[in-house]
């Protein structure tokens, strides 16, 4: 079983939808754009573009169906994710302007973390469930599902890109200290609004 070209197609613009909108990973590639330029940013939008194809593949094949059988699970999941991106926004928010040296060798949350973050990402949980339940007919996921993986990380990746690479275009407007102070705790209080109709 295969997805039609039309289906495909809406499923595309399904991910890009999401992908491109704000929840958790947009406002983190945004600050992380601005404090440390794009190109230390690219771990970050690759461990979010690979951890939440393999989100997806796992929910597809068989893990969407235990937090069914368990809906306890999932709640526990979204709490522990709601406390993880509370202390990230808080992180955010106490970073300040930092140094040449900083800038040149610091680094923003790395791939591995970027990737495991998404396990514990409400809005990517909701992502991939979603897309699952509606694009995934029984019978046809082993199919079906690496394509819809697959396809959300090309659409995916590139809006990732788009928000780490404003942050970037941001950096001139931000050079001085209290105007950064000021974005960083923006983004951070962001980051926390995201969160919110995830949980509640």
């Amino acid at each position: 079983m295969s997805l039609s070209p039309d289906l495909l197609l809406a499923f595309a613009l399904f991910a890009l939808v999401t992908s491109i909108t704000p929840g958790p990973n947009n406002p983190m590639l945004l600050a992380s754009g601005v404090n440390f330029g794009f190109t230390r940013s690219i771990p970050l939008i690759l461990g979010i573009s690979c951890g939440f194809f393999v989100l997806v593949l796992a929910v597809g094949l068989g893990l969407g169906a235990v937090f069914e059988a368990y809906p306890l699970l999932y709640s526990v999941l979204r709490y522990v994710g709601a406390a993880y991106l509370l202390y990230l926004a808080w992180k955010i928010a106490r970073s300040g302007p930092l140094s040449d040296e900083q800038q040149h060798h610091g680094r923003p949350l790395g791939y591995w973390g970027a990737a495991a973050f998404q396990w514990v990402n409400p809005k990517a949980w909701a992502m991939a469930l979603g897309a699952v339940t509606t694009y995934a007919p029984e019978g046809g996921s082993w199919t079906i599902v690496p394509l819809l993986a697959g396809t959300f990380m090309l659409v995916g990746a590139p809006c990732s890109a788009a928000w780490a690479g404003f942050g970037r275009g941001l950096r001139p407007f931000l050079d001085r200290p209290a105007v950064l102070r000021s974005f960083n705790v923006s983004m951070a209080i962001l980051l926390v609004v995201s969160l919110l109709p995830m949980v509640f």
